[in-house]
């Protein structure tokens, strides 16, 4: 499988924006991404409803929901299956390889607009890759994150990602260290200020 990296989108970038139908509490409901400017968005694309990988990522996201909303952010996941194959799948019971009740909307790209616009469509399986991005309330991508299709991402990371996106927008003066987590020790950019954080460690 092959994936082109031609006009790659960038961090720091505008999101591209689009309208679509979505599955959100067992009804269809037209999503766009740019009505959710003020909050967060992790936007997820997911190969194919269902299969195997695919349920136990967003299924994960969804427990964790509560912990992203309360971050002021949204979560939506896009897969190139119809509406009709999203509000199918919800309804079969988990034990089933089924959804369940899910937390937040699951957005139809059946014409693989979106997947293109996003630079995740695999060309020769028709299908989107596993990226995941990181909008701010801006609308500019932060993170971005693209895992082939045979293995999952994880929530944890994503969640870590956003808080650290955060906490540099609110202290602009401030950088994390890798693996920073809320509450840790962050550093200043500048030559001199930033032995501080270096002596810590």
């Amino acid at each position: 499988m092959t994936h082109t990296t031609e006009g790659c989108l960038r961090v720091g970038q505008l999101a591209p924006d689009f309208t679509a139908t979505a599955v959100c509490d067992q009804e269809f409901k037209t999503i766009k991404l740019s009505d959710y400017r003020g909050k967060y968005v992790v936007l997820f694309f997911y190969p194919l409803d269902f299969t195997f990988v695919c349920p136990t990522e967003i299924i994960a996201f969804s427990e964790r929901y509560e912990e992203f909303s309360s971050l002021n952010t949204e979560i939506l996941s896009v897969s190139v299956d119809s509406e009709f194959a999203h509000l199918a799948w919800v309804q079969t019971d988990r034990k089933s390889g089924g959804l369940g009740d899910i937390a937040y909307p699951l957005v139809s790209d059946l014409k693989k607009e979106i997947s293109s616009a996003y630079n995740v469509l695999d060309p020769e399986a028709g299908i989107a890759l596993r990226g995941l991005f990181l909008i701010d309330q801006d609308g500019m991508i932060q993170h971005a994150t693209i895992n082939n299709l045979a293995f999952g991402r994880n929530v944890d990371e994503t969640l870590r990602v956003l808080q650290a996106v955060q906490h540099v927008q609110s202290h602009p003066d401030e950088v994390c260290p890798a693996g920073w987590t809320p509450g840790a020790q962050t550093m200043v950019p500048d030559p001199e200020k930033s032995k501080e954080y270096f002596a810590s460690v």
